[in-house]
C-alpha cells in the first residue's frame, strides 16, 4: 500500500510544482499522468492508450452542452444584456439603502441562468456595474467584493459548466443536476440579499441609496429585460420540463440571445467574432484540462491509490457525515488554492465512490446528485476565498486602484453566509432534492 501511495504523492506533487511554475493546468496533469502511466505500464501501452482516450472523450455528444452555454453567455455579454439586467434591477430597489448591491446580485442570478460561467459573470458585471456603484458612492471594498461573489451566482444558477462537467465525470443525469442546483442556487442570492441588508444597517455609509428613476424610466428598463428573462425561463423550464434535453436547450438559448442582441442591433460583426473567439479559448481550456484529468487519473487508477484510500476510510469507521465534512474541509482547502475544474476532476476518482459507499438514508443516485450540488457550493466559496480567489482576481484586474486585500474584507460577510448555507445543505438533503423528487 505504501508504494502505490508513494507513486500517487510524487505524482501529485510533480503535478502541483508544474502549477507553481505556472505551467498550464491540463498541460502538466497530462504531462505527469502520461509519465507516472508510462512508467508502471510502459511506452507501448501508454501510446496505445493516447491514440483512443482523446477521441472517445471528445466524441461525447454530452460534451457539446459546454461550448453552447458558454458561446450563449458570451452573445448576452457582447449583446449588452446583463446591463439591461442590472439596470431593471436598479430601477425596482435602486432608492433604497444597499439598493444597487441588491440589483447587483438579483442581476448576476438572473445572468448566471443564460451564462453559466462564473469569470464571465464576473467580468461582465464588474464592467457593467462597478462604474455605477462608484458614481453613486459604494465603498469600494463593498462595490468589488459584491461583483465578486455576485460572480459566482454564474456556476449556483443553472446551467452550470461546472455541474456538466460533475455530471459526465460521474455518469449522472444533467438535467436532474441542473434541477438540485436550483433551490441552493436562489438560497445563495437570498443569503447574499440578507448579508448586504445587514450591512446597510450596520454601516449605512458604505451605501448610499441611488436617485429614484422616473415612471417612464422604470417601465422602459423593465420592458428591455423582458427578453433576457424570457430566454432564461425557456432555457430552463424547457429542461426541467422536459421539452428539451440541454445540449437543445443551450442551443435554443443561443439562438435566442443572439436574436435578441441583433434585434436590438447591440451586437455587430466585431461583437460575435469576439463572442465565438471568447468561447473558442474557454473551451479548449476545459477541454484541455478534461483530456489532462482523464490521463492523470488513469495513472491514479493504476497505483490504485484512490480504492486503497477509499478502502482506509472505510476501515475507520467513521460516520457518515464525519466522513462528508472531512471530504468538504478538504475541498475548501483546495479550492483556495487550486483551479476550481482542475480540482474537481482530480478529486472525484477518489472522493466520490467513497460518498456513494456511504449511507446518508438516500439512494445511489440521490447520493450522487445531492453530493455533486455541495461539490458546486464549495467550489463557489473557493472561487472567492483567499488566497486564491479567481473571481476576486478578475475584479481586481479590472478595478486596479482597489487594494486586493480590501476586496477580500468586502467579501468575507458573504463568506459567512456561504458557510451557513453549505451546512444547511449538507444537513438538509431534501433542499437539493425536492424539484429531483418533483420533477424527475
Amino acid at each position: 500500500m505504501s508504494e502505490e501511495f508513494l507513486q500517487a504523492g510524487l505524482g501529485f506533487g510533480a503535478m502541483l510544482l508544474l502549477i507553481v511554475l505556472r505551467a498550464p493546468v491540463g498541460l502538466a496533469m497530462l504531462l505527469v499522468g502520461a509519465v507516472g502511466y508510462q512508467q508502471i505500464v510502459g511506452l507501448d501501452v501508454l501510446l496505445n492508450y493516447l491514440k483512443a482516450t482523446p477521441y472517445h472523450l471528445f466524441a461525447s455528444y454530452t460534451l457539446s452542452v459546454i461550448p453552447l452555454f458558454i458561446l450563449m453567455g458570451a452573445i448576452a455579454e457582447r449583446g449588452g444584456l446583463a446591463r439591461d439586467l442590472f439596470t431593471a434591477a436598479q430601477a425596482l430597489v435602486g432608492t433604497r439603502r444597499g439598493g444597487l448591491a441588491i440589483g447587483v446580485i438579483g442581476a448576476c442570478a438572473a445572468f448566471g441562468a443564460v451564462c453559466g460561467s462564473s469569470v464571465a459573470t464576473t467580468a461582465t458585471f464588474a464592467r457593467a456595474a462597478l462604474p455605477e456603484l462608484r458614481r453613486y458612492g459604494y465603498a469600494p471594498g463593498l462595490a468589488t467584493g459584491t461583483i465578486a461573489v455576485g460572480g459566482t451566482l454564474g456556476i449556483l444558477i443553472p446551467p452550470s459548466v461546472i455541474l456538466v462537467v460533475y455530471a459526465i465525470s460521474t455518469e449522472q443525469n444533467i438535467a436532474k443536476l441542473f434541477m438540485a442546483a436550483l433551490i441552493p442556487g436562489l438560497l445563495a442570492t437570498l443569503s447574499y440579499v440578507i448579508a448586504i441588508m445587514i450591512q446597510a444597517r450596520l454601516r449605512p455609509d458604505l451605501m448610499p441609496p441611488a436617485p429614484a428613476m422616473s415612471g417612464a424610466e422604470k417601465r422602459q428598463a423593465l420592458l428591455r429585460v423582458l427578453p433576457v428573462l424570457s430566454i432564461a425561463v425557456a432555457v430552463i423550464g424547457g429542461i426541467y420540463g422536459g421539452i428539451f434535453t440541454p445540449t437543445e436547450s443551450a442551443a435554443v438559448g443561443v439562438m435566442a440571445t443572439l436574436a435578441v442582441a441583433l434585434a436590438r442591433r447591440s451586437l455587430g460583426l466585431a461583437g460575435l467574432v469576439a463572442a465565438l473567439r471568447g468561447t473558442a479559448e474557454t473551451t479548449a481550456m476545459i477541454f484541455a484540462i478534461l483530456l489532462g484529468a482523464e490521463v492523470f487519473n488513469a495513472f491514479l487508477a493504476l497505483t490504485q491509490a484512490p480504492d486503497l484510500l477509499a478502502l482506509w476510510i472505510a476501515e475507520q469507521s467513521l460516520p457518515a457525515y464525519g466522513v462528508l465534512a472531512l471530504l468538504l474541509a478538504s475541498y475548501l482547502v483546495l479550492g483556495a488554492v487550486m483551479d476550481e475544474l482542475a480540482m474537481i476532476l482530480l478529486t472525484l476518482p477518489v472522493f466520490f465512490p467513497v460518498v456513494t459507499a456511504l449511507d446518508f438514508g438516500l439512494g445511489p443516485e440521490e447520493t450522487a446528485i445531492w453530493f455533486g450540488v455541495l461539490v458546486l457550493i464549495v467550489v463557489g466559496i473557493g472561487l472567492t476565498a483567499p488566497p486564491i480567489g479567481l473571481n476576486v482576481f478578475v475584479v481586481a484586474g479590472l478595478a486596479r486602484d482597489v487594494p486586493m486585500g480590501r476586496i477580500y474584507r468586502g467579501v468575507l460577510p458573504y463568506l459567512a453566509m456561504d458557510l451557513l448555507r453549505l451546512l444547511t445543505c449538507a444537513a438538509f438533503p431534501a433542499l437539493s432534492l425536492l424539484l429531483v423528487r418533483w420533477l424527475g
